[in-house]
């Protein structure tokens, strides 16, 4: 199985998905370490991506995925997966669950504020709430509580899940 965790930049992604892995002995994989150079320096320059950018890394994500499953490893994947399009191409196979980490815009922004070494500025966020394309098909999660807490949420559904 791969867990996507998905939401704007500051909604906790990376945060829960690696306490998520671990909390569950999984791979955690970060999709911004899957970024080409040209759009981790597109963005550092404070310059949103666009569709064209994010294509190759979607299908190099696609890819992590489908070589995870294949070898039956289960892995948890912080990824932003903003519009539909996106998500229909990591949705690859009905073993990925995808949840989606929703917060107000303030919160938000407050994490990014907070963010000293991250290429994303917060100057960016209104750019992914202008793409974000909310989710019809994901397990949505209220990131105001804790991130122990959303993880024994999402650890609570996948065992529901999984039977």
């Amino acid at each position: 199985m791969v867990v996507v965790l998905m939401g704007v930049a500051g909604s906790g992604k990376t945060t829960i998905g690696r306490g998520l892995a671990e909390a569950l002995g999984w791979r955690f994989y970060d999709a911004d370490d899957f970024h080409p150079r040209a759009n981790v320096e597109k963005m550092a320059r404070g310059l949103p991506l666009d569709d064209d950018d994010r294509l190759p890394w979607l299908e190099m994500l696609r890819d992590l995925m489908t070589n995870c499953l294949e070898r039956g490893e289960d892995a948890v994947l912080a990824c932003s997966a903003l519009k539909e399009s996106y998500r229909e191409r990591l949705l690859c196979d009905e073993r990925v669950e995808l949840f989606y980490l929703k917060g107000d815009h303030r919160l938000i922004e407050e994490r990014l504020r907070q963010r000293t070494e991250h290429f994303m500025k917060p100057e960016m966020l209104e750019s992914q709430f202008a793409d974000l394309e909310e989710p019809a098909r994901a397990r949505t999660l209220d990131i105001s509580t804790s991130p122990d807490e959303i993880i024994q949420t999402i650890k609570r559904s996948l065992s529901v899940s999984r039977g």
